[in-house]
This record gives C-alpha cells, structure tokens and sequence, in this order.
C-alpha cells in the first residue's frame, strides 16, 4: 500500500512527508530522513518523522568526509549501508557525527536516478544499538526504487507545471506588448490624422503635446519652437499631469545656456536622460521641477532644418521603453511635416493675399485713370471734329495725300483707339464689382443669332473669306442676358475674321445639349492638353443648355499659350506685334460676360484650326 500511494502522488512535498512517517512507523525507528544532497556532496534533511524525544534534524546541512571518498560508488552500485553500533565504526569522523546527531544505530539505501544518487532514504535509531532485520532492509530496499521513480515524476510535474507559469507569463507579458502596440498605433494614427487635417500650427502642436502626455503617462510633455538666426527656444505648448511640474509655457530659452542639450539636438539627435544632483539640474533642468525626473527630447526635423523639440518628464527614474521612443519619434516626424506644411501653407496664403491687393490696387488705379482720361479724351475727340470741319471748310483737307490731312486722320483714329481702350476698362471694372444685375429676356435663338450675324457679312466678305452658319430651326427658346450674350459673340467673330487669312472659312454652329447627351468637341484627355477653361467642363450636363461654337481655320493657338489667352492685357507672341490692333481685353471680357451668364466658354486649337466653344444655360440661375 505504502509503495502504491508512492506511485500515485505527484506533490513531492506530501509524498516524501507520508513516506518517512510511514517507515517510521513500520520499522519502530527514532528518527526517519531523507536526505538530498547538493552539488558539493554536502546534503541537506528534507523531510525528517521522529519519535517523542529524539531531537529534531529537519533541514539540517549535513557534511559527511567518508562519503565521497568510501561510499560514493557503493551508493551508486545500490548497496545498503547498516551501522548496528556507532562504537564499532572504524571512522572516528563519521563516528563523531553519528554522536553529534545522537545516533546510535542508523540504515541508508541509496535513492537513485539512472545513474544520479539524488539522495538517501535513512532510519535511526537514537537510544541505543540495534540489530538491522532483513525483512526491514529488504522494505527499504523495495521503497527506495518507487521512491526514486516518485521524486523524478514529481520533479518533472514540478518542471512542467514550472514550464507552464513561464510560458503563461510570457503569453501575458507578450498579450501586454501588443495591447501596448496596438494602443500606440491607434495613438499614432490618431495623432497622424489630426494633425495632417490641420494648417493651424498651434492646433497641431497642442494636439501633439496633449496625446502623448496622456496616451504614454508622463508629467508633462511640452513643445520648443526654434528661433535659429536668435539662438532660442520658446515653449509654445504644453500639457501638465502633475503638480510637481511648473508651467512654463511661454517661456524663451537661450540655447547658449545649455551646451549639454542643444548642439545634439541641432544635429537632430534625440536625447533621454535622468539627474539627480545639482551639478546635473544645473545642465539640463529647464523646468523648475521639484524633484528629479527623466527625460526624453527628440527634435522636430524635416528635410530641411530643425523646427523645434518635444520634451516628455517622468518623476523617478522611470526610463522610457524602446517602443515609447520609437511612438514619440514618429510623432516627432509628423508634426515637423504637418508644421512645415502649415508653414508653407499659410506663407502661400499670405502670398495670394498680397498679390490679390496688388491686382485690386492695380485694378481701382486703371478705373480711376480711365474715368480721369474719358473726360479729355472725348475733348479731345469733339475738338478734332470741330476742327476737321473748320478745315474742310477752308478746303485744306481737299489733298487727302497731303501731310494735314493725314495728320488729321492719325489724330482721329488713336483718339478713338483710346475711347475704345478706356471703355474696355470702365466695363472690365464694372463686371468685376457684380453689381449689375441681369437683364433677362427670352427669344428664339435661331432668329437671333442670325441677327448677330449680318453686320460681319460685309467685313468677311471683304477679307475674302467664307462664313458658315450651322443653327438648328428647331432650337428651344433661350433665357438669357442677350445684351452680353451679344457682347459675347461679337468679340468671338471679330477675332475669327481679324485674325484668319484670305481664303480661309469662318463657322458659327449651335446645338442643343441635353443630360443624356455626350459632349463633342475634344475628349477629357484631350482637352486636358490643348483646352485651356474658363470652368471644369463635365463630361455630361445636369440641365438642357445651348452651345454655340465659333471657328476659324488658317491660324493655330499655341498650347503653351492656352492657358493664359483669358487673361487681361494679354496677347499672344508674334513675329509682328504691331500688325495687329487691339488691347489686350477682349477675352478677358468674354471671360467675364461668360461667367456672368452662368455659361463656360473653352478654347480648343490645333491642326490649323480655333474653336471657342460657350456653353449656356437655357435657364440661368441667378448671378450673384
């Protein structure tokens, strides 16, 4: 029973107890021990029953000198040691510490592993010699075996249960790590997404300073913004968890009065660190911080320069994890994109502004020089009339190839040219301020158009050119300003027949554009190349609009000029600057008149070939 309760137990603790009680009680001995030895050959009791009386060994180190030199091998072999009386044992030291351990008589039978002797199974007797039985040997002999099988069994129960705790806290201690990574993704992203979304560099710092201040824990986290031609750092943002840290924002720091920071961190190395002495505080304690504390500094720094830094305080010497510093890097880099972004943005805006009073202060001095020079110039203009009629009278004006009357004549036609220039300017002013609103009516514009188109008959047929007109009898009525529309068209059809060769053909097409219908003229990826807009043309319509098209052949808009034929004062390059006339305005009004109608008008050239296309609206939303 004894050798099958061994078998079955798997706490060595309980079945080492049981089984010396139990031997004990079967054998009638003093003292039963098992003793375990240590690597040195030194052992120690582990568990120890003993008799009323007999003085207690249990967790005794016990030397013995005889053992590894007399009994090592034996022990190994499986021999049983039996001393019946300590007088007759011829080793006066093994002698001394049977006396010392008030033993008398003693069994051992070895406990072995394979070819380990983990320890001794041992009985005493401690009142006097006694006389070993062999039924008593021959018990010890068959406990020591299951024993030996017990212990290894319990010992590596003991291992794999040890095994298990190990290997479950690095389950926990890795399950932790990546809570802890996903946190500090999410915190990132979070941090990223803010601060992209924002063009407010205060916004982005603070941001920055109060996420990382709560997402890792520390006492404060605060940001410098670099002032490199001055050498200083001011503390432009902060975020305090904790009262042992003074609040400092504001504060403007000489970088000269830290030598051990800022030259590390203009070379755009970070810092971490902790002090605790004054000659240390004196170095890098730029807050009035109570106590000593850790740091951890990494400066703001892009491709192009260092903007500032971020600090992070921790009370103690609380050091920040690798993964806390690989978070804070990133968020360092960000913020340097997103600041030097604001930046940039912001230096544009101030830009855009500047130039937009400069264009409006350009803009009101051409009004108020036009309304100053349309007084004298219409003077001028009556004056010259007068005068042509005073000579007329005279008959000095009679030899049209004299130099008076060609004087006359230049005097005439540059005075005009002048009117023609300061009404040109007097309306751009006009449409700009959208003052004025729309004078709607609503006609056929089959009809009309062909009105538009009469007084050009003479003109063209002068230049020897050929005009078509291609208008649909069945158009829908058209609502619109036709005042400007009219305006419009006139400009379009003047250039086309100024501008085109003898010989060459002139069109003028309408067409009715519905949802459903596909647009002609230039595909998407055509137009993006050689349409320069005054608007984003859709592929599709929302509403039924008109579109009129205007074309001449014989001449070509180079694409690099596309994009700015709109633009005031603007005309394009040539051979011959002066062999056309004109001021620079007439698209730039059609732009304008377009946008007023609520239409878009492109420009297409190519092959040869101009098209301007406008695209109206049959019912026009209101201007603004």
């Amino acid at each position: 029973m004894l050798i099958q309760r061994v078998h079955q137990s798997l706490d060595l603790s309980e079945m080492l107890t049981t089984t010396v009680a139990e031997v004990r009680q079967f054998l009638r001995a003093d003292r039963v021990v098992i003793y375990q030895f240590l690597p040195d050959w030194r052992g120690e009791v582990v568990v120890e029953a003993t008799s009323w009386g007999c003085p207690s060994i249990l967790g005794k180190v016990i030397y013995d000198p005889c053992l590894e030199h007399l009994w090592h091998l034996p022990y190994l072999q499986g021999q049983v040691s039996m001393i019946a009386d300590r007088e007759t044992v011829s080793s006066s030291c093994y002698r001394e510490m049977l006396i010392d351990l008030q033993v008398y008589a003693n069994l051992v039978v070895p406990i072995l592993q394979r070819d380990r002797l983990w320890g001794l199974l041992i009985a005493h007797d401690c009142t006097g010699p006694r006389q070993w039985q062999p039924t008593e040997i021959d018990l010890l002999q068959q406990l020591a075996t299951p024993l030996a099988i017990a212990i290894h069994q319990s010992e590596l129960y003991q291992q794999v249960q040890q095994l298990n705790a190990n290997l479950e806290a690095q389950v926990l201690q890795r399950t932790a790590q990546l809570r802890q990574a996903f946190e500090f993704e999410a915190m990132l992203k979070r941090i990223t997404e803010k601060v992209r979304d924002s063009l407010d560099e205060h916004q982005i710092l603070q941001t920055a300073v109060q996420e990382l201040a709560e997402g890792l824990a520390v006492q404060s986290c605060d940001t410098g913004i670099y002032d490199l031609q001055q050498q200083t750092s001011t503390i432009a943002h902060e975020y305090v968890r904790s009262d042992r840290v003074v609040p400092v924002q504001g504060r403007v720091i000489s970088m000269a009065d830290y030598p051990e920071l800022y030259p590390t961190l203009l070379q755009g190395r970070w810092l971490h660190f902790c002090w605790r002495s004054p000659e240390c505080a004196e170095k890098f304690n730029i807050r009035c911080i109570r106590t000593y504390y850790t740091a951890l500094v990494h400066p703001l720094v892009d491709d192009q320069d260092v903007l500032g830094d971020l600090w992070l305080y921790r009370i103690g010497d609380e050091w920040f994890q690798e993964d806390e510093i690989r978070l804070v890097q990133q968020v360092a880099t960000q913020c340097a994109i997103a600041i030097r972004q604001a930046r940039l943005y912001h230096a544009t805006q101030a830009q855009v502004i500047e130039l937009a009073r400069l264009n409006q202060l350009k803009d009101d001095f051409l009004c108020t020089i036009s309304h100053e020079l349309r007084t004298p110039i219409s003077h001028i203009s009556m004056a010259t009339q007068m005068l042509e009629l005073q000579l007329q009278r005279l008959g000095l004006l009679d030899d049209a190839t004299a130099a008076l009357p060609q004087a006359l004549d230049l005097i005439k036609q540059e005075s005009q040219r002048e009117i023609e220039l300061i009404n040109r300017l007097l309306e751009l002013s006009r449409l700009e301020a959208e003052t004025e609103p729309l004078v709607l009516s609503t006609l056929d514009p089959q009809i009309w158009l062909q009105h538009v188109v009469e007084p050009f008959l003479v003109q063209i047929r002068h230049h020897n050119q050929q005009l078509i007109v291609d208008i649909p009898a069945d158009l829908p009525p058209l609502t619109t300003d036709f005042a400007d529309l009219e305006r419009i068209l006139t400009e379009l059809l003047t250039n086309a027949y100024k501008y085109s060769p003898a010989g060459e053909t002139i069109t003028l097409s309408a067409r009715l554009l519905t949802p459903s219908t596909d647009l002609d003229g230039p595909s998407s990826e055509t137009c993006a190349e050689t349409c320069a807009e005054t608007s984003d043309t859709p592929p599709r319509i929302a509403s039924s609009a008109l579109q009129l098209s205007i074309s001449n052949t014989g001449v070509e808009i180079p694409l690099s000029e596309q994009a700015r034929i709109f633009d005031k004062f603007y005309r394009i390059p040539n051979n011959d600057p002066w062999r056309y006339e004109g001021t620079g305005l007439g698209l730039a009004l059609v732009k304008k008149w377009t946008e007023r109608l609520g239409a878009t008008i492109q420009v297409n050239s190519s092959a040869g070939k101009i098209v301007f296309t406008v695209q109206l609206p049959l019912q026009p939303e209101p201007y603004p």
